[in-house]
């Protein structure tokens, strides 16, 4: 099984994620893409962007983790997960996740999996930039973890 774990400050190209993907996994009858981008708006109102922070060698086990658990419920060919830290701004992109597998059930279904797993068990800490010089910690949304317990 072909896997890529990537966290970085800089954006990605999902063109060419794609790309590398699928000619990893030439085999594959499908291959989902999900692109995560970070919103101008939250509960309360407006934002002016993100900033993610994250303990590197945590973050990593814990990622592969998530991929692994995939991996062992679906029958994939390869996966692409790459987060983005460090300062966002609004409808930058955050997250990548690309699966391929040779059913589209599978490719789906592990997509969304690893997104909910993200989502609730990755270490990432989110700051929302209110304005130049207020912010403030996002705290874990209920309907997130309901997301994470179907599986």
């Amino acid at each position: 099984m072909n896997s890529r774990i990537l966290v970085q400050e800089a954006d990605f190209d999902v063109a060419a994620q794609y790309n590398a993907l699928r000619a990893q996994c030439n085999n594959s009858g499908a291959i989902v893409l999900f692109t995560g981008l970070v919103r101008d708006f939250n509960a309360q109102g407006g934002i002016e962007g993100l900033i993610l922070e994250h303990y590197p060698a945590m973050t990593h086990k814990s990622l592969e983790g998530i991929v692994q658990k995939a991996e062992a419920r679906w029958p994939l060919l390869g996966v692409t997960v790459i987060h983005r830290v460090g300062k966002l701004n609004n409808a930058d992109q955050i997250v990548l996740v690309a699966v391929a597998s040779q059913h589209r059930d599978a490719a789906f279904e592990a997509a969304q999996f690893i997104m909910d797993y993200l989502k609730t068990e990755a270490p990432f800490w989110k700051k929302e930039c209110l304005s130049d010089s207020e912010s403030q910690w996002v705290e874990a949304k209920e309907s997130d973890q309901r997301a994470r317990d179907r599986w």
